[in-house]
Formats: C-alpha cells, structure tokens, sequence
C-alpha cells in the first residue's frame, strides 16, 4: 500500500514537498515513480527512482524544478517541486514496481506507462494558483 500525502494549495513561485509512504513493502526493493494528471489530460509521468536511487527524468517540466529523495527509515520517498506554475496543478500520485524504471521515448518525448506500475498511491491534490 502507498500513501501520498503533502498537497495543497501554493501560490506561484512557492514549493511544496510530496511524499509517498509504503505500508507492506520496502522501498529499498523497488523503483519509485510520480506521475500527475490534470484535469482533462492523461495522467503523466515525471521522474522515477531505481531501487539502486538512480533517478531518471521523463518529463522536461520536471527536470529542472522537480528533486526526489528516499528516507529509508521512514520507508518513504518525497518529491521536492520547487518554482511551482499555475500549469502544475494536478493530482500527483506515486507509483512502485519491482522492476527498474522503464522510460519510454517516441522520437518527441520521454514517457512512462502506467501498466508498467503494479502499486499506486491514492494521489494528493496539489493546486498552485494566487
């Protein structure tokens, strides 16, 4: 079971850290990603950690503004999102899986799937507007 938690409401510019708490696995064995989807959009893929903490970035957004990290005593992962836009609005969820990270690139963009995730956290709302 995973449970995301540290959403909210943020005005633009501000920063705002999710973690992902694992209840029943440990998530030194599994790779750890984050996803969001917006209203109306395809639930996307932003970064994912390796069970070796290897991060890979799949969207650009998140690349230059986005930082996970592992607690391995509290069996958490957070995501640091620093100089939020109106644009980040979403739900972010975080996903686990035993395999290693899988980025997928289609000659436009990196993205990940969601079938490519067995565990999923309920999503945490995370709203950024003035």
């Amino acid at each position: 079971q995973l449970q995301a938690s540290g959403g909210g409401l943020v005005q633009p510019g501000g920063s705002l850290r999710l973690s992902c708490t694992a209840s029943g696995l440990s998530f030194d064995e599994y790779a750890v990603a984050w996803f969001r989807q917006a209203p109306g959009k395809e639930r996307e893929g932003l970064l994912c950690m390796s069970d070796r903490w290897t991060t890979k970035y799949i969207s650009k957004s998140a690349q230059d503004r986005f930082i996970d990290s592992r607690d391995v005593a509290k069996n958490t992962v957070h995501l640091q999102m620093n100089s939020l836009k109106p644009e980040d609005t979403a739900v972010y969820y975080c996903a686990a899986d035993r395999r290693s990270c899988k980025v997928y690139y289609n000659g436009t963009h990196s993205y990940a799937l969601i079938s490519d995730f067995n565990f999923w956290g309920q999503g945490t709302q995370v709203t950024v507007s003035s």
